[in-house]
């Protein structure tokens, strides 16, 4: 009864038009569990409104995939424009969002048009919302509410009619709570919320992912389609996927460059570990990290444990206290991921921003670490 849905999965994927993303980390979502076919019917109710979205979701499950879902269904007759918060540029952030005149600073030879401009008439999606400046989250908020744009060098208001969705993998109420996120804007940008869960809690949709990617990537190839063997099945369905459909579409290319003929069997998917293992993607292809354990107590609470280290510290009387503090929390945190500043931000509940800013305040990012730790990010997905 399962394989006789798997034959027929409602797929979205990266294909014609669509083909150059511009911030994308799943290229391909179907809605077959029955996880995901509640998904759509939400997805579908809330596209034809303009009330912001706002999607959440780890890493690679496909939440851009999503909002231009919610564009295509939306009716709206502009573009749909994806951009990523995490890489912008700060220094030239609200150019890239709000636009410049000609001669506002150095270097602005012309006018520009920015992103809200661009998206005249259609969708804007900002990815990693998260990570954008506290300055500029009170520009953006200034143009959700007004509907117009001013930019830099001018002060004459443009119209704006763009629908606008966002996105994020980290918690933005406890980056509220942190001061790192505005709460105002939050309140804006979080009318209707959509949850993407990740690939191990929609199990149903593995293997029409699965399939999906054997028939991509076999025409890619140039070679005959291949199949899964029962065996291989299983394994994809007992693996955790750490790294959602991203992990899983690089799991069957591999499989089919290794492949010798057109069977594809377990030997061949790079995966290790079930359900049961550990998930997180900082420590995919790696040996387990120490347990550190800090009472005989299995059930102690580390809050507490440190409440009471605290309290010696501040019978000390220990000079700056929080400062240190501050410091060791980082730096275990930067440990614990094996420097790595994503998975850091995610662990503290911080944008990578803010991480990268108290790695730097605490002399713990070196220069070159960003795009060393990219590469490293790279080959770790790639497995």
């Amino acid at each position: 009864m399962r394989d006789e849905v798997w034959h027929r999965p409602i797929v979205l994927s990266l294909e014609g038009s669509n083909a150059q993303p511009l911030s994308i980390r799943a290229k391909a979502l179907v809605f077959t569990d029955p996880v995901s076919c509640r998904l759509l019917t939400l997805i579908e109710r809330l596209a034809p409104s303009e009330a912001p979205v706002m999607i959440i979701g780890e890493t690679g499950t496909g939440k851009e995939l999503v909002a231009r879902h919610i564009h295509q269904l939306s009716g709206r007759k502009g573009p749909f424009l994806a951009v990523n918060c995490g890489a912008i540029n700060d220094q030239l952030a609200e150019s890239e969002l709000f636009g410049h005149e000609a001669g506002s600073f150095t270097g602005a030879t012309g006018r520009r048009e920015g992103w809200f401009e661009a998206a005249q008439g259609g969708t804007l999606f900002l990815d990693e919302i998260g990570d954008l400046p506290l300055h500029l989250q009170v520009k953006l908020l200034r143009v959700l509410q007004e509907r117009e744009v001013v930019r830099i060098g001018s002060r004459k208001p443009i119209p704006v009619d763009v629908r606008f969705v966002a996105a994020t993998n980290v918690d933005l109420d406890a980056a509220v709570n942190a001061g790192h996120f505005r709460r105002d804007l939050l309140y804006r940008i979080n009318i209707a919320q959509v949850h993407l869960p990740p690939l191990r809690e929609r199990p149903g949709d593995i293997l029409p992912l699965a399939n999906h990617f054997i028939k991509q990537y076999s025409k890619r190839m140039n070679i005959g389609t291949a199949h899964l063997t029962s065996d291989a099945r299983e394994a994809l369905l007992a693996y955790a996927w750490p790294g959602n459909i991203r992990e899983l579409e690089n799991v069957i290319h591999f499989a089919l460059l290794v492949a010798e003929t057109s069977e594809v069997r377990p030997e061949h998917l790079k995966v290790k570990g079930g359900w049961g293992a550990e998930s997180k993607p900082s420590q995919h292809w790696q040996e387990p990290l120490p347990k550190v354990v800090t009472s005989n107590d299995a059930r102690s609470d580390p809050f507490a444990d440190i409440a009471r280290l605290l309290s010696v510290a501040f019978e000390q009387a220990q000079p700056d206290l929080f400062e240190n503090f501050e410091s060791l929390v980082v730096q275990e945190a930067f440990r614990y991921t094996r420097q790595n500043q994503v998975h850091s931000a995610a662990l503290l509940g911080v944008t990578r921003n803010v991480m990268r800013t108290m790695l730097k305040r605490h002399g713990l990012l070196a220069d070159g670490a960003e795009k060393a730790e990219s590469k490293d990010d790279w080959r770790m997905v790639e497995g």
